[in-house]
Protein backbone atom coordinates (compact mmCIF):
# COMPACT_ATOMS: atom_id res chain seq x y z
CA UNK A 1 0.00 0.00 0.00
CA UNK A 2 1.40 3.37 -1.04
CA UNK A 3 1.50 6.37 1.26
CA UNK A 4 -1.23 8.09 -0.75
CA UNK A 5 -3.44 5.04 -0.45
CA UNK A 6 -2.89 4.97 3.33
CA UNK A 7 -3.85 8.65 3.53
CA UNK A 8 -7.06 7.91 1.66
CA UNK A 9 -7.76 5.01 4.01
CA UNK A 10 -7.19 7.21 7.10
CA UNK A 11 -9.52 9.86 5.69
CA UNK A 12 -12.27 7.29 5.11
CA UNK A 13 -11.90 5.95 8.69
CA UNK A 14 -11.95 9.47 10.11
CA UNK A 15 -15.06 10.57 8.19
CA UNK A 16 -16.86 7.37 9.21
CA UNK A 17 -15.94 7.94 12.87
CA UNK A 18 -17.08 11.58 12.69
CA UNK A 19 -20.45 10.54 11.21
CA UNK A 20 -21.09 8.17 14.13
CA UNK A 21 -19.87 10.49 16.92
CA UNK A 22 -22.70 11.04 19.41
CA UNK A 23 -21.23 13.68 21.72
CA UNK A 24 -18.81 16.58 21.67
CA UNK A 25 -16.49 14.51 23.87
CA UNK A 26 -16.50 11.68 21.29
CA UNK A 27 -15.73 14.14 18.50
CA UNK A 28 -12.82 15.61 20.45
CA UNK A 29 -11.38 12.12 20.87
CA UNK A 30 -11.73 11.55 17.11
CA UNK A 31 -9.95 14.84 16.38
CA UNK A 32 -7.03 13.89 18.61
CA UNK A 33 -6.89 10.37 17.08
CA UNK A 34 -6.77 11.52 13.46
CA UNK A 35 -5.38 15.09 13.60
CA UNK A 36 -3.49 15.25 16.89
CA UNK A 37 0.26 15.67 17.21
CA UNK A 38 0.76 11.92 17.53
CA UNK A 39 -1.78 10.93 14.87
CA UNK A 40 -0.63 8.78 11.92
CA UNK A 41 -1.65 11.46 9.40
CA UNK A 42 0.46 14.01 11.26
CA UNK A 43 3.44 11.63 11.24
CA UNK A 44 3.05 11.19 7.47
CA UNK A 45 3.21 14.97 7.03
CA UNK A 46 6.38 15.10 9.12
CA UNK A 47 8.04 12.46 6.88
CA UNK A 48 7.34 14.25 3.59
CA UNK A 49 10.88 15.65 3.55
CA UNK A 50 12.34 12.16 3.32
CA UNK A 51 10.40 11.27 0.17
CA UNK A 52 11.43 11.65 -3.44
CA UNK A 53 10.42 14.88 -5.20
CA UNK A 54 7.60 13.19 -7.08
CA UNK A 55 6.21 11.42 -4.02
CA UNK A 56 6.65 14.54 -1.94
CA UNK A 57 4.29 16.55 -4.14
CA UNK A 58 1.61 13.83 -4.27
CA UNK A 59 1.74 12.97 -0.54
CA UNK A 60 1.71 16.65 0.47
CA UNK A 61 -1.35 17.36 -1.64
CA UNK A 62 -3.20 14.24 -0.48
CA UNK A 63 -2.45 14.76 3.24
CA UNK A 64 -3.52 18.42 3.17
CA UNK A 65 -6.78 17.60 1.38
CA UNK A 66 -7.49 14.78 3.85
CA UNK A 67 -6.83 17.06 6.84
CA UNK A 68 -9.12 19.76 5.46
CA UNK A 69 -11.94 17.31 4.80
CA UNK A 70 -11.66 15.76 8.24
CA UNK A 71 -11.58 19.20 9.92
CA UNK A 72 -14.63 20.35 7.90
CA UNK A 73 -16.57 17.22 8.81
CA UNK A 74 -15.58 17.57 12.47
CA UNK A 75 -16.68 21.21 12.53
CA UNK A 76 -20.08 20.52 11.01
CA UNK A 77 -20.73 17.46 13.17
CA UNK A 78 -19.55 19.22 16.36
CA UNK A 79 -21.90 22.16 15.72
CA UNK A 80 -24.81 19.76 15.17
CA UNK A 81 -24.07 17.65 18.27
CA UNK A 82 -23.42 20.70 20.48
CA UNK A 83 -26.78 22.20 19.50
CA UNK A 84 -28.54 18.95 20.34
CA UNK A 85 -26.74 18.69 23.69
CA UNK A 86 -27.69 22.26 24.59
CA UNK A 87 -31.32 21.60 23.70
CA UNK A 88 -31.35 18.47 25.87
CA UNK A 89 -29.70 20.35 28.74
CA UNK A 90 -32.21 23.20 28.55
CA UNK A 91 -35.08 20.73 28.41
CA UNK A 92 -33.76 18.95 31.50
CA UNK A 93 -33.28 22.24 33.35
CA UNK A 94 -36.63 23.68 32.36
CA UNK A 95 -38.85 24.89 35.21
CA UNK A 96 -42.60 24.61 34.98
CA UNK A 97 -43.66 27.93 36.48
CA UNK A 98 -47.24 26.70 36.74
CA UNK A 99 -46.28 24.10 39.37
CA UNK A 100 -46.75 25.09 43.03
CA UNK A 101 -43.56 26.25 44.73
CA UNK A 102 -41.77 24.32 47.45
CA UNK A 103 -42.76 26.01 50.71
CA UNK A 104 -39.92 27.08 52.98
CA UNK A 105 -40.10 26.87 56.73
CA UNK A 106 -41.27 30.06 58.34
CA UNK A 107 -39.11 31.63 61.00
CA UNK A 108 -40.43 32.26 64.47
CA UNK A 109 -39.76 35.13 66.83
CA UNK A 110 -38.28 34.11 70.16
CA UNK A 111 -40.82 34.49 73.00
CA UNK A 112 -38.49 36.91 74.78
CA UNK A 113 -38.24 39.01 71.61
CA UNK A 114 -42.02 39.04 71.29
CA UNK A 115 -42.29 40.55 74.78
CA UNK A 116 -39.40 42.97 74.19
CA UNK A 117 -40.99 44.27 70.99
CA UNK A 118 -44.36 44.57 72.70
CA UNK A 119 -43.00 46.54 75.68
CA UNK A 120 -40.77 48.79 73.58
CA UNK A 121 -43.61 49.55 71.16
CA UNK A 122 -45.78 50.57 74.10
CA UNK A 123 -43.26 53.05 75.50
CA UNK A 124 -42.36 54.43 72.08
CA UNK A 125 -46.07 55.09 71.68
CA UNK A 126 -45.92 57.16 74.88
CA UNK A 127 -43.10 59.26 73.44
CA UNK A 128 -40.14 57.46 75.01
CA UNK A 129 -36.93 57.13 73.01
CA UNK A 130 -35.06 53.82 72.70
CA UNK A 131 -31.53 54.11 74.13
CA UNK A 132 -28.73 51.55 73.97
CA UNK A 133 -25.27 51.21 75.46
CA UNK A 134 -22.22 48.88 75.59
CA UNK A 135 -22.51 45.45 77.17
CA UNK A 136 -18.96 45.76 78.54
CA UNK A 137 -19.13 48.54 81.09
CA UNK A 138 -16.87 50.38 83.49
CA UNK A 139 -17.24 50.04 87.25
CA UNK A 140 -18.35 53.68 87.38
CA UNK A 141 -21.36 53.38 85.08
CA UNK A 142 -22.40 49.95 86.34
CA UNK A 143 -22.06 50.62 90.09
CA UNK A 144 -20.68 53.94 91.35
CA UNK A 145 -22.93 56.32 89.42
CA UNK A 146 -25.93 54.26 90.51
CA UNK A 147 -25.24 54.82 94.19
CA UNK A 148 -23.96 51.27 94.77
CA UNK A 149 -21.22 51.48 97.44
CA UNK A 150 -17.81 49.84 97.25
CA UNK A 151 -18.62 46.81 99.41
CA UNK A 152 -22.17 46.17 98.23
CA UNK A 153 -22.94 42.44 97.61
CA UNK A 154 -23.78 43.21 93.96
CA UNK A 155 -20.08 43.89 93.39
CA UNK A 156 -19.12 40.35 94.46
CA UNK A 157 -17.82 37.74 92.03
CA UNK A 158 -20.77 35.51 92.93
CA UNK A 159 -23.00 38.02 91.12
CA UNK A 160 -20.85 39.85 88.56
CA UNK A 161 -18.55 38.83 85.70
CA UNK A 162 -15.40 40.92 86.14
CA UNK A 163 -13.03 41.60 83.24
CA UNK A 164 -9.58 43.19 83.15
CA UNK A 165 -8.82 46.85 83.82
CA UNK A 166 -11.91 47.57 85.93
CA UNK A 167 -14.40 46.45 83.29
CA UNK A 168 -17.43 44.25 83.88
CA UNK A 169 -20.17 42.61 81.83
CA UNK A 170 -23.05 44.91 82.71
CA UNK A 171 -25.37 43.43 85.32
CA UNK A 172 -28.31 45.61 84.26
CA UNK A 173 -29.15 48.18 81.60
CA UNK A 174 -29.15 50.99 84.19
CA UNK A 175 -25.76 52.26 82.91
CA UNK A 176 -27.59 53.32 79.75
CA UNK A 177 -29.73 55.62 81.90
CA UNK A 178 -26.61 57.22 83.38
CA UNK A 179 -25.02 57.69 79.97
CA UNK A 180 -28.25 59.23 78.66
CA UNK A 181 -28.57 61.71 81.52
CA UNK A 182 -24.91 62.71 81.17
CA UNK A 183 -25.45 63.43 77.49
CA UNK A 184 -28.56 65.63 77.67
CA UNK A 185 -30.54 68.00 79.82
CA UNK A 186 -34.01 67.11 81.18
CA UNK A 187 -36.67 66.18 80.27
CA UNK A 188 -35.57 62.58 79.69
CA UNK A 189 -37.86 59.76 78.64
CA UNK A 190 -36.00 56.63 77.50
CA UNK A 191 -36.57 52.89 77.42
CA UNK A 192 -33.45 50.71 77.42
CA UNK A 193 -33.70 47.09 76.20
CA UNK A 194 -30.64 44.87 76.05
CA UNK A 195 -28.66 41.84 77.18
CA UNK A 196 -27.26 41.70 80.71
CA UNK A 197 -25.05 39.22 82.57
CA UNK A 198 -24.91 37.79 86.08
CA UNK A 199 -23.03 34.87 87.55
CA UNK A 200 -26.11 32.71 88.11
CA UNK A 201 -27.61 29.59 86.53
CA UNK A 202 -30.72 27.66 87.59
CA UNK A 203 -34.28 27.04 86.27
CA UNK A 204 -35.26 30.68 86.86
CA UNK A 205 -31.87 32.39 86.27
CA UNK A 206 -29.35 32.28 83.44
CA UNK A 207 -25.89 33.86 83.09
CA UNK A 208 -27.17 35.96 80.19
CA UNK A 209 -30.66 37.41 80.21
CA UNK A 210 -32.59 40.33 78.80
CA UNK A 211 -33.70 43.42 80.62
CA UNK A 212 -35.82 46.43 79.78
CA UNK A 213 -35.35 49.52 81.88
CA UNK A 214 -37.07 52.84 81.61
CA UNK A 215 -36.32 56.30 82.89
CA UNK A 216 -38.40 59.45 83.07
CA UNK A 217 -37.00 62.72 84.46
CA UNK A 218 -38.92 65.96 84.39
CA UNK A 219 -40.46 68.55 86.65
CA UNK A 220 -43.26 67.31 88.89
CA UNK A 221 -43.08 63.54 88.30
CA UNK A 222 -44.44 61.47 91.20
CA UNK A 223 -44.96 57.88 92.24
CA UNK A 224 -48.50 58.15 90.91
CA UNK A 225 -47.11 58.76 87.41
CA UNK A 226 -44.96 55.66 87.80
CA UNK A 227 -47.86 53.47 88.88
CA UNK A 228 -50.13 54.74 86.10
CA UNK A 229 -47.45 54.15 83.48
CA UNK A 230 -46.71 50.61 84.62
CA UNK A 231 -50.39 49.73 85.01
CA UNK A 232 -51.00 50.78 81.39
CA UNK A 233 -47.97 48.74 80.28
CA UNK A 234 -49.24 45.64 82.14
CA UNK A 235 -52.65 45.91 80.47
CA UNK A 236 -50.96 46.30 77.08
CA UNK A 237 -48.82 43.17 77.51
CA UNK A 238 -51.03 40.89 79.62
CA UNK A 239 -54.53 42.01 78.73
CA UNK A 240 -57.06 44.63 79.71
CA UNK A 241 -58.04 42.77 82.89
CA UNK A 242 -54.53 42.99 84.37
CA UNK A 243 -54.27 44.96 87.61
CA UNK A 244 -51.14 46.09 89.40
CA UNK A 245 -50.13 46.63 92.99
CA UNK A 246 -47.03 48.20 94.46
CA UNK A 247 -45.14 46.75 97.42
CA UNK A 248 -42.31 48.44 99.29
CA UNK A 249 -38.92 47.44 97.97
CA UNK A 250 -35.29 48.49 98.20
CA UNK A 251 -32.89 49.43 95.42
CA UNK A 252 -29.72 51.50 95.75
CA UNK A 253 -30.62 53.95 92.99
CA UNK A 254 -34.30 54.65 93.77
CA UNK A 255 -35.97 56.15 96.84
CA UNK A 256 -38.68 55.26 97.57
CA UNK A 257 -38.40 51.88 95.88
CA UNK A 258 -41.26 49.55 95.03
CA UNK A 259 -41.84 46.14 93.52
CA UNK A 260 -44.74 45.72 91.16
CA UNK A 261 -47.04 42.71 90.96
CA UNK A 262 -49.69 42.09 88.35
CA UNK A 263 -52.87 40.17 88.93
CA UNK A 264 -52.78 36.60 87.64
CA UNK A 265 -54.20 36.82 84.14
CA UNK A 266 -54.89 33.07 84.13
CA UNK A 267 -57.06 32.56 87.22
CA UNK A 268 -57.51 36.07 88.59
CA UNK A 269 -56.65 34.75 92.04
CA UNK A 270 -59.61 32.38 92.16
CA UNK A 271 -57.80 29.05 91.66
CA UNK A 272 -55.65 27.81 94.60
CA UNK A 273 -54.10 25.24 92.23
CA UNK A 274 -53.17 27.72 89.49
CA UNK A 275 -49.80 26.72 88.02
CA UNK A 276 -48.94 30.30 87.11
CA UNK A 277 -49.49 32.19 90.37
CA UNK A 278 -49.51 29.15 92.72
CA UNK A 279 -52.85 30.35 94.08
CA UNK A 280 -51.50 33.72 95.28
CA UNK A 281 -53.44 35.69 92.69
CA UNK A 282 -50.46 37.98 92.03
CA UNK A 283 -47.29 37.67 89.97
CA UNK A 284 -44.08 39.52 90.85
CA UNK A 285 -43.05 41.38 87.74
CA UNK A 286 -40.54 44.21 88.17
CA UNK A 287 -38.72 46.66 90.40
CA UNK A 288 -39.16 50.41 90.22
CA UNK A 289 -39.04 53.62 92.20
CA UNK A 290 -38.32 57.32 92.22
CA UNK A 291 -34.78 58.15 91.13
CA UNK A 292 -32.60 58.74 94.19
CA UNK A 293 -31.59 62.42 94.48
CA UNK A 294 -27.94 61.39 94.82
CA UNK A 295 -28.11 59.79 91.35
CA UNK A 296 -29.57 62.99 89.92
CA UNK A 297 -26.79 65.00 91.52
CA UNK A 298 -24.16 62.59 90.12
CA UNK A 299 -25.25 63.42 86.55
CA UNK A 300 -25.57 67.16 87.21
CA UNK A 301 -29.38 67.40 87.56
CA UNK A 302 -30.82 69.56 90.32
CA UNK A 303 -32.97 67.27 92.54
CA UNK A 304 -34.76 70.33 93.89
CA UNK A 305 -36.02 71.12 90.40
CA UNK A 306 -36.39 67.68 88.80
CA UNK A 307 -37.75 64.34 89.89
CA UNK A 308 -37.85 61.09 88.01
CA UNK A 309 -38.87 57.49 88.13
CA UNK A 310 -37.15 54.37 86.85
CA UNK A 311 -38.18 50.77 86.38
CA UNK A 312 -36.54 47.55 85.31
CA UNK A 313 -38.21 44.39 84.07
CA UNK A 314 -37.04 41.02 82.77
CA UNK A 315 -38.75 40.17 79.47
CA UNK A 316 -37.53 36.57 79.80
CA UNK A 317 -39.42 36.20 83.08
CA UNK A 318 -42.40 38.05 81.62
CA UNK A 319 -42.43 35.58 78.73
CA UNK A 320 -42.22 32.69 81.20
CA UNK A 321 -45.27 34.02 83.00
CA UNK A 322 -47.20 34.97 79.87
CA UNK A 323 -46.67 31.64 78.10
CA UNK A 324 -46.46 29.33 81.13
CA UNK A 325 -42.87 28.20 80.46
CA UNK A 326 -41.55 26.27 83.50
CA UNK A 327 -37.79 26.55 82.90
CA UNK A 328 -36.00 29.71 81.77
CA UNK A 329 -33.21 27.63 80.23
CA UNK A 330 -35.60 26.48 77.50
CA UNK A 331 -35.34 30.00 76.06
CA UNK A 332 -31.65 29.56 75.28
CA UNK A 333 -31.42 25.97 74.01
CA UNK A 334 -32.42 26.82 70.43
CA UNK A 335 -34.90 23.94 70.15
CA UNK A 336 -37.08 24.70 67.11
CA UNK A 337 -39.89 22.55 68.50
CA UNK A 338 -40.07 24.95 71.44
CA UNK A 339 -39.88 28.11 69.35
CA UNK A 340 -42.57 26.95 66.90
CA UNK A 341 -45.13 27.11 69.71
CA UNK A 342 -44.96 30.90 69.64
Amino acid sequence: MTVSERIEQLKTEALSAVATGVSTADLEDIRVRFLGRSAELTEIKKSIGTLSPEERKEVGRSSNLASREIEAALGARTEEVAAREQEERLRAEAVDVTLPGVPSQRGHLHPSQIVIDDVVDFFVGLGYRVAEGPEVETDYYNFTALNIPEHHPARGEHDTFFLDEGLVLRTHTSPVQIRTMLSQEPPVFVVCPGRTYRNDNDPTHTPMFHQIEGLAVDRGLTLAHLKGTLAAMARHVFGEDAEVRLRPGYFQFTEPSVELDISCFVCGGTDPNCKVCKGAGWLEMLGAGMVDPSVLEEVGYDPEEYTGFAFGMGPDRMAMVKYGVPDLRLFFEGDLRFLRQF
